[in-house]
């Protein structure tokens, strides 16, 4: 059949490899096989009790029609509030956009800010998506390559030596997925001045801002205005499925983002607005810090354990819910080893070509938002995996690896 030509830019968009992962093992779960999951990035929790009964009463009381572009007012003083407690950074309810999920405040973000054919700068490993967002408007996702010693994040002499004069701004993660690392704050600092220095744009993925372990969690926001800034209700939040997160721009920028979000979206979701409201309840936090000292414990448990099974794990993750393991002690070929795992152990795990190049072949993302009672269950059945085979001859360590 003879059809129209599609978009040229399409080429650009590559596939998402963990979903091939996943059929394979939805089709073995269908056979009958225990499939223990640890490739999804979704948190294993569901919404707060406060949460829930928020959404109930929204649609008995009837609020379900369109709401402005920007989001409730109530939602947007909410989150205002919520920046001004727990990380003493003033936002003006003015600037925070409501949107459907962190994935529209990205598109949103791009369609404002990318030009066809500049680049944008971000670390590889990297979000798969992220590149692709940069990618449906045309733009160039530069990405750097960046190893352990970095902790897999960019710095600021990676904006330096990268930017060109078809360079526009860094879109970067914090804490990362992939890699659960956190940019170091005066890291952060520092490529935010030196992107202002060539007058570009920052825009911070914080969606896992709220699952932080090691130090108490901080906001990009604090470094000034001009700082864009992502975050999401899915994941500390625990409300994957309510598609609803939002974004911080300065105040230059408000008006067109809104007539963006007018025109694309018409708005998020009235029910999820009206319900997430009832996040910032003392109730609904406390219940929210009972879970992020809970994926801090799976972490605490995770991480030494792979080790003992041969994966080196270079950098400890200090946010979201994540291991990035090395496993060239096991395999040349990560994908590989990925689907051997899940054929001959029931273990999904992500293998690192979906994050970028320079990782492909040798990592493995490692998802820890699953129960305890799975974390036990899926380690027994990779010592038992990895007792049938001889770890490889390495010519160095993986950790000193870029």
């Amino acid at each position: 059949m003879i059809h129209p030509e599609l978009a040229g830019r399409l080429q650009n968009i590559a596939p998402f490899h963990v979903m091939e992962l996943a059929k394979m093992a939805a089709a073995l779960e269908a056979d009958g096989r225990s499939i223990i999951n640890m490739g999804i990035g979704e948190p294993d929790f569901t919404a707060a009790p406060d949460v829930i009964a928020a959404a109930a009463h929204a649609m008995a009381d009837g609020r379900m029609q369109y709401t402005p572009a920007n989001g409730i007012p109530a939602l947007r003083q909410a989150i205002s509030h919520y920046y001004l407690k727990h990380y003493q950074v003033q936002v003006d309810p003015s600037r925070i956009v409501v949107t459907a999920g962190a994935s529209a405040a990205l598109l949103l973000a791009c369609a404002a800010l990318v030009e066809p054919g500049t680049e944008v700068l971000m670390p590889d490993p990297c979000y798969p998506c992220n590149r692709h967002f940069v990618a449906a408007f045309d733009g160039v996702a530069k990405l750097v390559a960046c190893g352990p010693s970095k902790r897999f994040q960019l710095t600021a002499s990676d904006v330096e030596q990268h930017w060109t004069p078809a360079t526009r701004g860094v879109l970067l993660a914090s804490p990362s997925n992939p890699t659960g690392t956190s940019i170091p704050d005066g890291e952060l600092r520092s490529i935010v001045e030196a992107v202002r220095a060539r007058n570009g744009f920052t825009i911070v993925d914080e969606i896992y801002q709220g699952l932080s372990y090691d130090h108490p969690p901080v906001t990009a926001l604090s470094l000034g205005e001009d700082v864009i800034v992502i975050n999401s209700f899915s994941k500390y939040f625990n409300m994957t499925g309510w598609r609803l997160g939002w974004l911080v721009v300065p105040p230059w920028m408000v008006e067109q983002i809104e007539k963006l979000a007018q025109n694309f979206f018409i708005c998020a979701s009235s029910i999820a607005q009206h319900a997430a409201v009832a996040c910032f309840t003392r109730d609904s936090l406390d219940l929210h810090e009972e879970r992020r000292n809970e994926f801090q414990r799976r972490r605490d448990y995770l991480v030494p354990a792979l080790k003992e099974l041969g994966f080196d794990v270079p950098v400890m993750p200090d946010g979201a819910f994540y291991v990035y393991a090395d496993c060239s002690r096991w395999s040349d070929d990560a994908d590989r080893l990925s689907i051997e795992l899940l054929n001959e152990a029931g273990v999904v795990l992500v293998p690192g070509l979906d994050f970028g190049p320079s990782t492909a072949s040798r990592y493995l993302r490692i998802s820890y938002a699953t129960s305890m009672e799975n974390l036990y269950a899926a380690v027994a059945r990779m010592k038992a995996f990895f007792d049938t085979r001889k770890p490889r001859l390495l010519e160095s360590d993986p950790a000193e690896l870029e």
